[in-house]
């Protein structure tokens, strides 16, 4: 569903990113772990379309999202570190709004289901987003994949500052997207979360991807040890 093949990314002829390739089958949750200026968010930027590769490809359900953009677009849904809502709008308002950009067109019963699927309080419906705590906007933006039903989901650092009951939550959700068969593709810091919740581990440095294992192949403590090795 996701494919890296030798992606590169130059920033004024410095490397960010070299010739990184990886997949991610549906269903799949691949969790990029490394340093600030590893190439994580490059990574993700770069599915996401918001940079140009300088060489490789990177590709969703096997179109390419720099020649095929609107295509790729409509099969992702993108959870940044602080999602970007309406304050002045309900939540069910904001979940009503995104999914008509995405040409879906649903009853406000079918709404609030899909609120209520991604954890979110009936009370906090209407409530306007300016009084949601983060892991509650979180939340909504799982309502809005749900609600476009996409087939990709791209998250960069979502777990970040989130209390520990609402990380566990948040990974209990994006297990729940796994088990649907979405691919899911999430740059983090969080070596726990990361082994915890996710089925595969691409570990970066340099913009280079210097380590890709399973979860099942190493525990806690090894990945600590393997993670700590190449930030040295």
């Amino acid at each position: 569903m996701l494919k890296a093949e030798n992606l590169a990314k130059n920033y004024n002829g410095k490397a960010a990113l070299n010739g990184v390739s990886f997949e991610v089958q549906p269903g799949e949750i691949f969790c990029l772990l490394g340093a600030n200026g590893a190439g994580k968010t490059t990574t993700i930027n770069l599915f996401l379309n918001f940079i140009q590769p300088t060489g490789g490809t990177a590709t969703i359900d096997g179109k390419n999202v720099v020649t095929e953009s609107l295509e790729t677009k409509k099969l992702l849904a993108y959870i940044p570190e602080n999602l970007m809502l309406y304050p002045n709008l309900t939540g069910l308002e904001n979940l009503e709004y995104f999914s008509s950009l995405a040409g879906r067109d649903y009853a406000k019963e079918q709404l609030v289901g899909f609120l209520e699927e991604a954890g979110l309080q009936v009370a906090a419906h209407r409530q306007r987003v300016s009084s949601y705590s983060k892991g509650m906007r979180q939340k909504v933006g799982v309502a809005i994949a749900l609600a476009k039903q996409a087939k990709v989901l791209l998250l960069d650092e979502p777990t970040s500052g989130l209390d520990p009951k609402a990380s566990s939550d948040f990974a209990e959700l994006l297990r729940k997207l796994s088990q649907q068969g979405v691919a899911i593709l999430m740059a983090t810091h969080d070596l726990f979360r990361a082994k915890e919740t996710g089925s595969h581990i691409g570990i970066m440095k340099d913009g280079n991807l210097v380590e890709h294992l399973t979860t099942e192949q190493i525990n806690h403590a090894d990945l600590e040890k393997l993670y700590l090795k190449h930030m040295n």
